[in-house]
C-alpha cells in the first residue's frame, strides 16, 4: 500500500536547512556516499521539524527544534536522542537513531539523524485506498491500546532509563508547569482557562506506580505495518518521553479520540480515523487499558480533563509563535478556535465526569 504511506513535501518557507554546512557534516560521518544531500520534509507534525534526507545511497530522517522556539525543555534533542538510543533494542518501534548533533554552527540548533520506519500513519481520514472495514477498524483500535499498555509495562530501570524523570509528585508538578506554560504564551483572555486550572488543581488525585510514558500517543504517531495494519512497527515524536503517571499517558491518548456521539464542533476536530465504524469508544479504550494492565482506572475523568488542557497549551504554544512572527505556517492562523473547542470539552468532562 505504498499510496497510503506518509508523503514529504517540498521545505516550508523559512525552515530550509542550509545544506552547505550540513553537507560536510554529512560526508565526515558517511565518507563513502556521493552526490549532494536531498531534503524534503515532512509536513505533519506541529512541533519539532522532521525532514526526509537522501545522501548518496543512504536515506535518513532528521529532527530539529522548531525555529524561534522560546521553550527549550519542549525541544531537547539530545533528550530524545538518547531515550531513543536506549529504548529501541527494547521496545522495536521506537525509531533507531544515528547520530546527535550539538554543534549549532552546522543548523542553528542540535539535531538528530534516524533510520526511517516506512508505514501507514492514520490521519484525520482514511487513504480512500484502504479497506478500512469495521472489524479492522476495531482490530486496529485494540492494537493501538495494547502497544501503549505494553510501554506501560516495560522495566526502565533495566533500560538506564530510571533518571529520565522523577515519578514523585509528577502529576502535581505537571499541573502546575502546564498552568505556567499557558500564561508564559498567552496571546487572549480565554476565562475558561481560570476556571479549569482552579479545577485540575483541586480534583488531583493520588498516583499509581510510575511507568515510562510516551506523553503524546495518537494516531498520527504511530506508523502501522502497510501489509497488516493491525502491527505497530513505529511510534514517532518522543520529546516528552518521561517517568511518570501512566493514567496521564492514557488521558492524552483519549483527548485526541473524538466518539461518534460527540458534539458536532468536537466533532470538527477529530484528529484521527475514530470515528469509523467498528472503532471503540474512549470508555472502551479505558475498560480495555485496565484489563491489560490491572491499574485502577477510577479517576480518569481527571486525566481527560488535564489531558484537554495540556493539548490546549500545546496548541497555544505553537500558535504564539506564529502570533509573534517567528513562524509563517498557515496551519496555525486558526488554532485559537481550536484552543476554544480544547477547553469547553475538558469543562464539560469536569462538569458531568463522563469519558
Amino acid at each position: 500500500m505504498p499510496g497510503s504511506e506518509d508523503q514529504t513535501t517540498a521545505v516550508r518557507p523559512g525552515e530550509e536547512l542550509d545544506l552547505a554546512k550540513l553537507e560536510p557534516f554529512l560526508r565526515h560521518h558517511f565518507p563513502g556516499e556521493a552526490g549532494p544531500p536531498i531534503v524534503r520534509q515532512y509536513p505533519s507534525g506541529h512541533s519539532n521539524l522532521t525532514y526526509s534526507l537522501e545522501f548518496g545511497s543512504r536515506e535518513m530522517v532528521l529532527r530539529r527544534p522548531p525555529f524561534g522556539s522560546k521553550v527549550k525543555t519542549a525541544h531537547d534533542m539530545g533528550r530524545e536522542y538518547r531515550v531513543l538510543s536506549k529504548l529501541h533494542a527494547h521496545y522495536p518501534p521506537a525509531p533507531q537513531v544515528l547520530i546527535f548533533c550539538d554543534d549549532d554552527s552546522v543548523l542553528g540548533a542540535p539535531f538528530y539523524l534516524m533510520e526511517p520506519i516506512h508505514g501507514v500513519i492514520l490521519r484525520r481520514d482514511v487513504p480512500p485506498d484502504l479497506d478500512f472495514s469495521p472489524e479492522l477498524a476495531r482490530r486496529v483500535c485494540e492494537s493501538f491500546l495494547d502497544n501503549l499498555a505494553l510501554l506501560h509495562g516495560l522495566d526502565y530501570n533495566s533500560m538506564d532509563l530510571g533518571d529520565l524523570g522523577k515519578p514523585q509528585g509528577y502529576l502535581e508538578r505537571q499541573v502546575r508547569g502546564w498552568i505556567e506554560r499557558y500564561h508564559g504564551s498567552k496571546t487572549h483572555d480565554i476565562p475558561d482557562v481560570e476556571t479549569i486550572s482552579d479545577w485540575i488543581q483541586q480534583h488531583m488525585p493520588s498516583s499509581g506506580a510510575a511507568a515510562l510514558i510516551h506523553n503524546d500517543y495518537k494516531y498520527d504517531n504511530v506508523v502501522l505495518d502497510s501489509d497488516d495494519l493491525t502491527r505497530i512497527i513505529g511510534v514517532l515524536d518522543w520529546e516528552m518521553c518521561t517517568i511518570g503517571d501512566p493514567l496521564t499517558d492514557l488521558g492524552s491518548a483519549l483527548a485526541y479520540w473524538v466518539d461518534r456521539s460527540d458534539p458536532p464542533e468536537i466533532l470538527e476536530t477529530r484528529w484521527g480515523p475514530t470515528t469509523y465504524p467498528g472503532s471503540l469508544t474512549r470508555a472502551q479504550l479505558v475498560q480495555r487499558y485496565a484489563q491489560k494492565t490491572g491499574r485502577d482506572v477510577s479517576d480518569m475523568a481527571f486525566y481527560l480533563v488535564f489531558a484537554r488542557f495540556k493539548i490546549a497549551v500545546i496548541v497555544q504554544q505553537i500558535y504564539y509563535r506564529y502570533h509573534q512572527g517567528l513562524t509563517h505556517d498557515e496551519r496555525f492562523a486558526t488554532m485559537p478556535q481550536r484552543i476554544t473547542l480544547l477547553l469547553r470539552a475538558a469543562l464539560g468532562t469536569a462538569e458531568t465526569g463522563a469519558i
